[in-house]
């Protein structure tokens, strides 16, 4: 029987299987000499803008750029507030305040682990501007309520697609629905750079001018400057990796469909779905998993066991932003926002990426169980 260490996520694979054309195309920018900005990243720029069917994209330096320069260019005031989750990555958050906007954090539907529509219409007042929804794990959140809500108090959504490339919703790409979409390519996404890297999809015109500028100290014409910006650009080597990848990530994130689909199918056929929350797969979605996520009793006893038996799971994420400390000033306190508290509690993803064999599902869905007997019984310490 195999005993092979099973990573949560092996970017080297993904490169090893385009190594002789993602390695042509990085030596063809180095002996260019065209390393920010250029042809291969504005050929980039417009073959995932065509991808993602937005008008307007920008290839910028991170994922967290990607959700801080949209919120830049609404000129937010002080006391302005923006409306999004506490169960995600920190950037989200993080984006708010380095604006000077207040984060207002409501809870998520526990059945999805995304932004509930109804807990956003109840938060909105007089200062909110923004309502940015997370498509955590790849799964989309529920852009048509929260589409509706932001048409009828005239607020802007800023979608957090960052895990969500490709994924879509009654088939539009999420990320392409609000105002601006933000994306990542941090090594370990459905598509990743060899470092760091995003992209903004943008829908108006006008706010793309805006965006361009902004991402390069503002300038709207050489050392002429217009706004105050900052260095946001992608270096041209991640475009050209990035630009040999997106053509393999179709594949990519149908084998992660697939490996989804085969948990679901190994956990209810051991009875384990009746032990363990499951994600939900909705109909009108195409959910290009992230992160195959379940949901635990004694989650980090149970992840160190599946440690010892070399298998790689994630927490995404251990402590919702409300209870932050960076954010103790807003003022949450530990039971205000139940639902997401209890998911960082509970949540464990198991291996999920291209590198995930059948064989390595069926051994994963095996100790899981033998671990989650011990639980059962009381034995785990």
């Amino acid at each position: 029987m195999s005993s092979h260490p099973i990573a949560l996520a092996d970017p080297a694979a993904d490169h090893a299987s385009l190594a002789t054309e993602i390695e042509s195309a990085v030596l063809q920018v180095l002996r260019s000499g065209r390393y920010v900005l250029g042809p291969e990243h504005d050929a980039f720029e417009q073959e995932l803008a065509a991808m993602l069917g937005t008008p307007h994209g920008f290839a910028v330096s991170n994922g967290s750029d990607a959700l801080l320069l949209p919120l830049m260019a609404l000129d937010l005031e002080p006391g302005d507030e923006v409306i999004t989750t506490p169960f995600t990555f920190f950037a989200t958050g993080g984006a708010v305040h380095r604006v000077g906007a207040k984060p207002v954090f409501v809870d998520i539907d526990p059945e999805t682990w995304n932004l509930d529509p109804a807990r956003v219409a109840e938060r909105i007042g007089a200062r909110t501007r923004v309502v940015m929804p997370v498509h955590l794990y790849g799964k989309p959140a529920p852009l048509t309520a929260l589409e509706a809500l932001c048409t009828r108090h005239d607020l802007c959504l800023i979608e957090d697609a960052a895990q969500a490339i490709l994924s879509k919703v009654d088939g539009r790409s999420c990320g392409t629905v609000g105002r601006f979409g933000g994306y990542s390519f941090f090594p370990s996404k459905n598509l990743g750079a060899a470092g760091e890297g995003g992209y903004i999809a943008v829908r108006e015109a006008d706010d793309a001018a805006r965006i361009k500028a902004l991402r390069t100290h503002g300038e709207t014409q050489r050392y002429h400057h217009r706004y105050v910006g900052g260095n946001f650009r992608m270096h041209a080597l991640q475009a050209a990796i990035l630009r040999v990848k997106l053509r393999q990530l179709e594949t990519w994130n149908e084998r992660r469909r697939q490996n989804a689909k085969r948990y679901l199918e190994l956990l209810r056929g051991t009875g384990l779905d009746a032990r363990v929350k499951l994600p939900r797969w909705e109909c009108n979605e195409v959910w290009n998993v992230h992160q195959f996520t379940i949901e635990v009793d004694r989650r980090d006893e149970v992840q160190k066991k599946l440690a010892e038996k070399g298998i790689a799971t994630g927490v995404y994420y251990p402590v919702p932003l409300h209870l932050q400390e960076c954010f103790a000033y807003l003022g949450y306190k530990q039971g205000d926002l139940p639902h997401a508290e209890r998911a960082a509690a509970r949540v464990l993803s198991l291996p999920v990426g291209p590198h995930v064999s059948a064989a390595d599902q069926e051994r994963v869905v095996r100790e899981l169980t033998a671990v989650l007997d011990h639980v059962r019984a009381g034995e785990l310490v």
